[in-house]
């Protein structure tokens, strides 16, 4: 099978999926700590997908007994060990920085919602305080906390970070043991920095490539990965020369390149995606001018819904992009897979991976 044909049926997988759970591809970005207002509520015995319906009792999970419930972003560990986002719905909640890193302890409340192939990060019995203030969130664990294996140490601090600045009111965080700021992760001694945890540390790491991590920079790309019949995304920061002087086209290159060895990853781009030309930013969108090989189908000129969702997520990671536009030879007129013309530029999705009952 061609390389294009091997995206084109990933993509298919991953429209196929979407299509199940219901889930829109596209909408805003980070989430308020505010409970949002246009939450579904359901009666009780109701399901998730079929409000209007009532549900079979023998069908009943913890989740659809919930009356209300709000979509957080749980970033866990996957099969292949990689960090990554999973949506799920959980209860409102008064304390939502606080629930949402609750629902990292194994055994803890996510237990009968954990998605397959996926563990928490926390350990077991572990209590978690959350104070934020100045956009700083500061974390208190128990003493539980340092009963975590020591390979799991750099992808607890990832999942953590990552998992509460979701909210626009979580710029960076501090942990703490027992009231004790922690300099260092207690198992392996992990160094945490003075001003604390960001998204700018990165996630799930990968510097293979570098020669000379001096003279190298951070930029986070989303690759593609599998777990039974769901296609998700992950998120990979990679590390490239200082001599590349945009990192827009910077990014564009590492997706074309692929995630090279690192396990259970696939790009949604093939190594033949080129850029015509420098890409410009105005106002907040970012327009790219790719060759042909971007095309998932050249009858229809398609580009595959994963292929758009992978550029959209990786360069919304820049600071000052918003928005995503893609021509093709200069031309617009692009179609996604569902045959809608792409007449708008595209914003970062709401929610990424986002599991349905």
């Amino acid at each position: 099978m061609c390389k294009r044909a091997k995206i084109a049926a990933v993509a298919v997988i991953l429209a196929a999926s979407a299509f199940i759970s219901g889930c829109g591809l596209f909408g805003k970005g980070k989430e308020k700590l505010d409970p949002p207002q246009d939450v579904s509520y359901l009666k009780e015995g109701e399901g998730l997908d079929t409000a209007s319906e009532k549900a079979a009792p023998d069908k009943e999970t913890a989740v659809e007994e919930k009356a209300d419930t709000v979509m957080r972003d749980l970033y866990l560990i996957d099969r292949n060990g990689m960090v990554v986002s999973q949506t799920l719905p959980l209860p409102k909640s008064e304390s939502p920085a606080k629930q949402v890193l609750e629902y990292l302890v194994d055994d803890g409340p996510i237990a009968q919602i954990l998605p397959n192939g996926f563990r928490t990060v926390l350990p077991a019995d572990t209590a978690v305080d959350v104070d934020i203030k100045d956009g700083k969130a500061v974390v208190d664990f128990s003493e539980e906390f340092a009963t975590y294996d020591a390979k799991d140490e750099k992808k607890i601090l990832q999942a953590v970070t990552w998992t509460l600045t979701q909210f626009e009111s979580v710029k960076s965080v501090e942990l703490r043991m027992n009231g004790h700021r922690l300099n260092e992760m207690p198992v392996n001694g992990t160094p945490i920095s003075e001003e604390g945890l960001s998204r700018q540390d990165g996630i799930n790491i990968d510097d293979s490539t570098a020669v000379d991590i001096t003279n190298t920079r951070p930029v986070t790309v989303y690759y593609l990965s599998q777990a039974d019949d769901e296609v998700y995304y992950v998120p990979v920061t990679r590390r490239i020369s200082n001599k590349e002087q945009d990192d827009v086209a910077a990014v564009v290159k590492e997706l074309a390149d692929g995630p090279g060895m690192m396990s259970g990853l696939a790009s949604a781009l093939s190594g033949d995606v080129k850029l015509l030309e420098s890409p410009k930013v105005k106002d907040g969108v970012v327009t790219l001018n790719f060759n042909e090989s971007i095309l998932g189908s050249d009858e229809k000129s398609m580009i595959t819904d994963a292929a758009l969702q992978t550029l959209v997520l990786s360069l919304t990671e820049q600071e000052g992009i918003k928005s995503v536009s893609v021509l093709m030879d200069g031309k617009t007129g692009l179609a996604s897979e569902k045959g809608e013309p792409l007449t708008e530029p595209v914003t970062r999705p709401e929610k990424i991976n986002a599991v349905r009952y």
